[in-house]
């Protein structure tokens, strides 16, 4: 009767965790458009929130964890790091995050808004074309 608890346990051991280790943590799905566009919703969300927004600080925090997760994911993909689109996106991504790591208190300046909305339009015009 022991030996049959014993592999019983084992058994759902290893359910477990190969259940928990097919989830995916950072909320990604591996398809680089439809992230890349969710991640681009996000950040617009947080760059146009109000100064006196009462969830500023987790919808910001939410953002650079997705920043940050992209970033993970994506950046040695050889299947997408010479897409124009990727490029761009880096290039948006890194500008927004150092401005959270340098004034993570100043609300973001309306020239790097207009800069981001530029470069978020671009992002999205390529994908449609599939560079």
């Amino acid at each position: 009767m022991k030996r049959y608890w014993s592999r019983l346990l084992a058994l759902v051991l290893v359910v477990v965790i190969g259940l928990t280790g097919c989830s995916n943590p950072d909320g990604l799905s591996g398809d680089y458009r439809q992230d890349t566009l969710a991640i681009i919703g996000v950040l617009k969300q947080a760059i146009e929130l109000p100064n006196d927004a009462p969830d500023k600080v987790a919808i910001q925090a939410e953002a650079r964890k997705k920043i940050n997760d992209f970033s993970a994911r994506y950046q040695r993909s050889n299947s997408v790091s010479g897409l124009s689109s990727f490029t761009t996106m880096r290039t948006a991504l890194n500008s927004l995050a150092g401005h959270y790591s340098s004034y993570p208190n100043r609300p973001v300046p309306q020239k790097l808004k207009d800069r981001l909305a530029q470069e978020f339009n671009q992002v999205e015009s390529a994908l449609k074309r599939g560079a």
